[in-house]
C-alpha cells in the first residue's frame, strides 16, 4: 500500500511552509500532511501525522493542471462555451499517480475531484487555499461510504494515444459516461474504438465533433445522466438496481443556481449533501417516461446526491 493511502481515503496534502504555520494548519482542521523529508521531525513533534514527500516521489507522479474553467483565448464572445479543465478522464484512464499544484481558488475543487474518482493525488497547497481545503476535507468526511459500481453508457477501447486521450477529455466534458475496456463490452448501449469503420481515426482529429458524433449515436434517450443549466458542471454516476449516487462537480468560479438533473430510471425523491450547505432538499422533483428529474437550488464546488429506486 502506498504510504499516502495511510493518510485517509482523501487527497493527500503537500505543505512546504515552515513550522510557524502550524497553528493556521491546525485551525483549518488539517492534521495530516505530506512534507519535505527534512521537515518531518519538526512537524511530527508538533503533533501532526506526516509522510515524507521528496523530489523523487514527485518526479514519479503525473502532473495535473488544477481543475477550473477558462475562456477560450481565440474567442472574444463572453457567452461562448467555457473551456473546462477537468481531470476525471485521466483518472478513469488510470495512467498513474498524480501531483497537482492547486492555487488558492481551486484547491477545494481539486480535493473534491480527487475524492470523487478515488484518485491517488497529492495536492500542493497555496497558503491562501488552506481554509477552503480544510472546509472541503471536513465536508468530504461526512459523505457516507458506498460500494456502488460506476455507471457507463459507453465502452471505449483506449490505445493510450494522445488522440484518444483528447477524445476522452471531450466526452467527459459532455457528460457522456464511459469506461475504458480492452475488448468490446456487451453491457453498454455503445462501444467506441477510434479507428473502426464506425469511428474512423481521421474524424477524431476534431475531438469536439467526434464527441458529438458519439452522443448522437448513443442518443439522449439512452443517456443515464443529463444536466441542464450549466456547461461547467460535470457529473459522475454510480448505481446498481436499487441505489444510485450522483457526484456533481462545479468547475466554474461561481455557484450555479437551479441546476437541473435528469437520470434514466425511476428514483424516489432524493436529498442532496451540498458543500457549504449540508443536507439540502431537491426541488421540482418529477418522474415519468422512464426518467427522474430534479433541481438543486444552489451548487457550489461539489454536491453528492443519493437515490433509491422508486417502489
Amino acid at each position: 500500500m502506498s504510504p499516502f493511502a495511510l493518510l485517509a481515503a482523501l487527497p493527500a496534502l503537500y505543505w512546504s511552509q515552515p513550522l510557524g504555520t502550524a497553528p493556521a494548519v491546525r485551525q483549518a482542521g488539517i492534521e495530516r500532511l505530506c512534507v519535505p523529508p527534512e521537515a518531518v521531525p519538526a512537524w511530527r513533534g508538533a503533533g501532526f501525522t506526516v509522510v515524507p514527500f521528496g523530489d523523487e516521489e514527485r518526479a514519479e507522479r503525473v502532473s495535473l493542471r488544477a481543475p477550473g474553467v477558462a475562456g477560450r483565448a481565440e474567442v472574444a464572445s463572453a457567452t461562448h462555451r467555457p473551456w473546462v479543465f477537468a481531470n476525471g478522464w485521466r483518472f478513469l484512464r488510470g495512467d498513474g499517480r498524480y501531483w497537482c499544484e492547486a492555487p488558492a481558488g481551486q484547491a477545494a475543487l481539486a480535493a473534491a475531484e480527487a475524492f470523487v474518482y478515488g484518485a491517488d493525488v497529492v495536492l500542493a497547497l497555496d497558503p491562501g487555499g488552506l481554509e477552503d481545503v480544510g472546509r472541503m476535507l471536513a465536508f468530504l468526511g461526512t459523505v457516507p461510504e458506498t460500494d456502488l459500481p460506476p455507471a457507463a453508457d459507453i465502452a471505449v477501447q483506449d490505445d493510450g494515444s494522445a488522440l484518444v486521450g483528447e477524445v476522452l477529455n471531450l466526452m467527459a466534458r459532455s457528460n457522456l459516461l464511459f469506461r475504458i475496456v480492452r475488448e468490446p463490452a456487451s453491457d453498454v448501449p455503445l462501444n467506441v474504438r477510434v479507428g473502426s469503420e464506425e469511428f474512423p481515426r481521421k474524424s477524431a482529429l476534431n475531438p469536439g465533433a467526434f464527441a458529438l458524433s458519439v452522443r448522437r449515436r448513443l442518443t439522449d434517450e439512452r443517456r443515464s445522466l443529463r444536466l441542464y443549466g450549466s456547461e461547467a458542471v460535470l457529473g459522475r454516476l454510480a448505481r446498481d438496481a436499487s441505489r444510485a449516487r450522483l457526484h456533481l462537480l462545479n468547475y466554474g468560479a461561481r455557484p450555479i443556481e437551479g441546476l437541473r438533473v435528469r437520470l434514466r430510471g425511476s428514483w424516489a425523491r432524493p436529498e442532496a449533501l451540498v458543500f457549504g450547505e449540508g443536507p439540502a432538499a431537491v426541488e421540482d422533483y418529477l418522474t415519468g417516461d422512464g426518467a427522474t428529474e430534479f433541481s438543486l437550488r444552489t451548487l457550489g464546488a461539489y454536491a453528492v446526491v443519493d437515490l433509491r429506486a422508486a417502489n
